[in-house]
C-alpha cells in the first residue's frame, strides 16, 4: 500500500502560473500541502535565479540554447524546492523542540481531531518539554507537506526548430512531465482540463510511476475531474498502461478559480455521494485492469489495491462547510485556493492585485471569455491587464506581442500555432472584418470587433505578479496583472496571516466579515442556474436536436440536484443556523428552474 502523512486536512490547489509556484516553500515546512504550476518554464528559471540567491544556493542558467531547456529548467526548479523545504523543515522541527511559544502556536493551527496535535498537546499540558522527547516524537509523527505539481494536459503545444517539428516528447506538456518524472521529488502530479491520451501514454516512459515490489510508489498521480463517468474513464485508461490514480480530486464545475468547465448541470453534492458510493468500484476495477498490465510488462504486482484518495474543492469558505465535506463524504482533504490569494505568507501575488481581491464586491466576480483556449475563465474587475489591453486597442495596436506562445494552439492561420490574444492573430481577424463591413451594421461590427478583442494574454498576465512581488525586471510588452479567482472570493475582504486562515479553516477562528454569505452548494447551484438562462438567451445558431436534448438535459440533472439537497439538509445535524434560509434558497431556486423554457423544435 502507498501511505501518505497528512498534517493538515485541507490543501492549497494551483492557482494561476505564479499564484502558488514557491507555496511549498512558504508553508510546506507546516504540514501543508500545495501545488505547483509547471506550465511557464521562463517563470520558473526566473523562480529559481531568485531562490538560489535568497537561500545562498549555487545557480547556473539554463538558457533556451540548452537541449532539453524547458523539462531541465523545471528539474532543476523542483530539486531547489525539495532541498530548500527540507531545510526549512529541519529547522522549524527544531524550533518546535526548543521554544514552547512557537510549539503552542504551532498547535493552534492543527485540525482539532488531529493526532499530532493531542499528542505535541500532551507535553504541554504533563510539562514533559524535553528537547529530546519533543525531537523525538516528531521525527515519528511530523511531516512537511506534499510538493506537489499541475499540468494543464491540453496545454501541449507542438514545438519547432525553425520550421522543423521536433518529436512529440518536446510538446509543452510533454517535457514538463519529463521534468517532473526527473526531479528528486516524491510526491504527485495532478493533471486537470481534461483527457490528452497521447500524453497519458508517455507515462509509461518513466519507471517512477510504476509501484515497486512492496507497492510504494515514488511518484504518484493525481486526476482533476468533474464527474465520476470521467474519474472511471480516465482511471482505467491509465490502469491499462499499469499506472494507477492515487487521487481523484473533485472541482466544481462552475464555482471555482482559474477556468470553469461546467457540467451537465450536475452540482457538487450528487457528485460527492456518487465518488463516495463507488468509491470501491473504482478500486477495484482500476486495480483489476493494473495486474494485468503489469504482469504483461514483467514488472512488479502488489498483492492488493494501492490507496485511493477522494478530496475536493470549489467554494468552501467556512469550517463548518470544511467539515462537513470530510465527514459527510468521507473525504481526505479539501481545497481551499481563492482564500489564499489574500495570505502573503502562501501565494506570490503583488500588493496592488492582493488589495483589488480583497475590496472586490460579489459584483466584481465573473466568468469571462478572455482565455484563448475559448473556456470560460474566472476573472475579477478592474484586473491592470485589462487597463493595458484597452489602452493598445484606443491606440490601434490590439493584441499581446505573444513573447511564450505557451497558448498559441489555434492553427487556422500557421501550422505552427497562434494565440487568439496575439496581435499577430487579431490583425488577420480585423482584415477579414474590413472586408466584410459593407455588409454589416455598425451594432454588429462592433460586437465582432469586440469578440476578438476580448482575449487576453495569460501566458504573461498570470506570471507577472510573481515578478513585481519580488522585484525581479519584468521585460517586454506591459501586460498588467491577470488574476482568475473564484466568486467566493467576495466574501472575503482583508489580508490575513497564514496562522489565521488555518485556524479559520478548521473552525477556531473567523476572517470572513459579517456578510450574507451562501452556503457553498447554494452557490454553485445559483451559478448553474444562471449559466443554463445565460446559455439560452445568448445562443445564436439554429436550434437543434442535439443541443435541445442537452439543456434538457441540464434541466433535470439540476432538479434532480436540487431534490438532493432538499433531502440533505432535511436529514442532516450540520448547518443548524442555515437550515431555514438554505430549504427557502433551494425551493425558490427548483421553482426558478421548473420556469426555464427550453425551445421546442417544430416539426416541418
Amino acid at each position: 500500500m502507498t501511505t501518505t502523512n497528512n498534517i493538515h486536512t485541507f490543501h492549497i490547489p494551483v492557482m494561476g502560473l505564479a499564484y502558488t509556484i514557491d507555496s511549498p516553500i512558504r508553508v510546506a515546512q507546516f504540514g501543508i500541502s500545495s501545488v505547483i504550476s509547471i506550465t511557464d518554464d521562463e517563470l520558473i528559471e526566473k523562480m529559481r535565479a531568485f531562490y538560489s540567491k535568497k537561500f545562498s544556493l549555487p545557480y547556473h542558467e539554463i538558457t533556451q540554447k540548452c537541449h532539453d531547456y524547458r523539462a531541465e529548467r523545471i528539474k532543476h526548479y523542483l530539486n531547489l524546492v525539495d532541498t530548500i523545504v527540507k531545510d526549512k523543515f529541519e529547522i522549524f522541527k527544531n524550533e518546535l523542540a526548543e521554544n514552547k511559544t512557537a510549539l503552542e502556536n504551532y498547535i493552534a493551527m492543527l485540525p482539532n481531531k488531529s493526532e499530532l496535535k493531542n499528542g505535541l498537546q500532551r507535553f504541554i499540558e504533563e510539562g514533559l518539554l524535553i528537547k529530546e522527547s519533543v525531537k523525538s516524537y516528531l521525527a515519528e509523527h511530523f511531516f512537511p507537506g506534499e510538493i506537489d505539481v499541475n499540468i494543464m494536459t491540453k496545454v501541449d503545444k507542438d514545438n519547432f526548430n525553425k520550421n522543423e517539428q521536433l518529436p512529440v516528447e518536446f510538446n509543452d506538456a510533454h517535457a514538463s512531465l519529463r521534468g517532473f518524472a526527473e526531479s528528486s521529488l516524491s510526491s504527485s502530479v495532478v493533471l486537470s482540463a481534461g483527457m490528452n491520451p497521447r500524453l497519458y501514454s508517455y507515462f509509461e516512459k518513466f519507471p517512477v510511476f510504476y509501484p515497486d515490489a512492496k507497492g510504494r510508489l515514488q511518484k504518484k498521480i493525481i486526476l482533476k475531474v468533474s464527474d465520476f463517468r470521467s474519474a472511471m474513464i480516465q482511471g482505467n485508461f491509465l490502469a491499462k498502461k499499469g499506472l494507477w490514480v492515487s487521487e481523484y480530486r473533485i472541482e466544481s464545475g462552475l464555482n471555482c478559480g482559474g477556468h470553469a468547465f461546467a457540467t451537465d448541470g450536475f452540482l457538487m453534492g450528487p457528485i460527492l455521494e456518487e465518488f463516495k458510493a463507488k468509491k470501491e468500484q473504482l478500486v477495484q476495477s482500476a486495480h483489476e485492469l493494473m495486474v494485468k498490465a503489469l504482469e504483461a510488462k514483467n514488472l512488479a504486482v502488489p498483492t492488493q489495491p494501492l490507496s485511493l484518495k477522494i478530496t475536493a474543492q470549489g467554494g468552501v469558505g467556512t469550517g463548518e462547510e470544511h467539515d462537513f465535506l470530510i465527514e459527510n463524504y468521507k473525504l481526505d482533504s479539501v481545497g481551499w485556493g481563492s482564500p489564499f490569494l489574500l495570505v502573503p505568507e502562501a501565494t506570490s501575488v503583488d500588493n496592488e492585485t492582493r488589495t483589488l481581491l480583497a475590496k472586490a464586491q460579489e459584483a466584481d466576480f465573473y466568468l469571462s471569455d478572455i482565455s484563448p483556449l475559448g473556456v470560460p475563465f474566472n476573472s475579477v474587475k478592474g484586473m491592470s491587464n485589462d487597463l493595458w489591453k484597452q489602452k493598445r486597442i484606443d491606440d490601434n495596436k490590439a493584441g499581446s506581442s505573444c513573447p511564450k506562445k505557451l497558448l498559441a494552439l489555434s492553427k487556422e492561420y500557421d501550422p505552427q500555432g497562434m494565440c487568439t490574444a496575439s496581435k499577430k492573430y487579431q490583425d488577420i481577424k480585423l482584415a477579414e472584418l474590413e472586408v466584410q463591413k459593407d455588409n454589416l451594421s455598425e451594432s454588429d461590427i462592433q460586437k465582432m470587433q469586440a469578440k476578438i478583442f476580448e482575449k487576453s494574454c495569460l501566458c504573461v498576465g498570470l506570471a507577472n505578479a510573481s515578478y513585481i512581488e519580488n522585484d525581479i525586471e519584468v521585460k517586454g510588452q506591459q501586460q498588467g496583472i491577470v488574476i482568475c479567482p473564484g466568486p467566493n472570493l467576495a466574501y472575503f475582504d482583508k489580508v490575513v496571516s497564514l496562522a489565521q486562515m488555518v485556524k479559520h479553516i478548521y473552525g477556531n477562528a473567523n476572517v470572513l466579515s459579517d456578510i450574507n454569505r451562501p452556503n457553498m452548494f447554494v452557490k454553485e447551484l445559483k451559478m448553474y442556474v444562471d449559466y443554463l438562462k445565460n446559455e439560452l438567451e445568448n445562443y445564436t445558431e439554429e436550434f437543434t436536436t442535439a443541443q435541445l436534448k442537452k439543456w434538457n438535459a441540464f434541466k433535470s440533472n439540476v432538479l434532480t440536484g436540487i431534490d438532493y439537497y432538499l433531502d440533505l439538509f432535511e436529514t442532516t445535524n450540520s448547518f443548524a443556523k442555515e437550515k431555514n434560509t438554505i430549504q427557502k434558497q433551494l425551493q425558490f431556486y427548483k421553482a426558478e428552474v421548473n420556469q426555464i423554457a427550453i425551445p421546442v423544435l417544430e416539426n416541418v
